[in-house]
């Protein structure tokens, strides 16, 4: 049997690519980008900014580790890489951060690069992003460093939403 070895591994990348698209789907992610529903909030609009909190990312912390906001406010987090090595800070309950976990880890073992979503950004060392968060409900939510060991290593943040507003 003489096989088109290139094009083999061609149809390889593409159907597991599609795979992982449909399990992105599934778990409600949407994709990259995507903007979906949230429990914990919404993407936030920079003309409604009530205030903006800065978040320095380390080796494995952030600073601060802590943010407390009210009920509907919308914040501007200013996120700024000062590690020598990629980060990404995301914003959700517990079950959206253990899920974008397994996600990034898909990703890398794939050998794929993971991009910003609509509650996730992705730093390179030295660099600095904004992402705007509507907060909806009142609870405990976390921001952490997906990137596989980054969490389990101490790389957390907690954000605790207060009933106000």
């Amino acid at each position: 049997m003489n096989l088109n070895v290139p094009a083999v591994a061609a149809a390889v990348v593409l159907l597991s690519s599609a795979a992982f698209a449909h399990d992105m789907d599934a778990m409600g992610k949407g994709g990259h980008g995507a903007t979906s529903i949230y429990a914990f909030g919404e993407p936030g609009k920079a003309a409604s900014v009530n205030r903006s909190v800065a978040i320095t990312m380390h080796d494995l912390s952030f600073d601060p580790s802590s943010v407390a906001v009210k009920r509907g406010e919308t914040i501007r987090f200013v996120v700024v890489n000062a590690s020598p090595i990629d980060h990404d800070f995301t914003i959700g309950d517990a079950k959206t951060e253990a899920e974008h976990r397994a996600e990034m880890a898909k990703m890398i073992a794939m050998g794929m690069t993971h991009g910003d979503e609509a509650n996730a950004i992705m730093l390179k060392p030295g660099q600095r992003k904004e992402l705007i968060w509507k907060f909806s409900k009142p609870g405990k939510l976390e921001f952490d460093c997906n990137i596989p060991g980054h969490a389990e290593s101490g790389m957390r943040g907690t954000i605790d939403v207060a009933g106000g507003r």
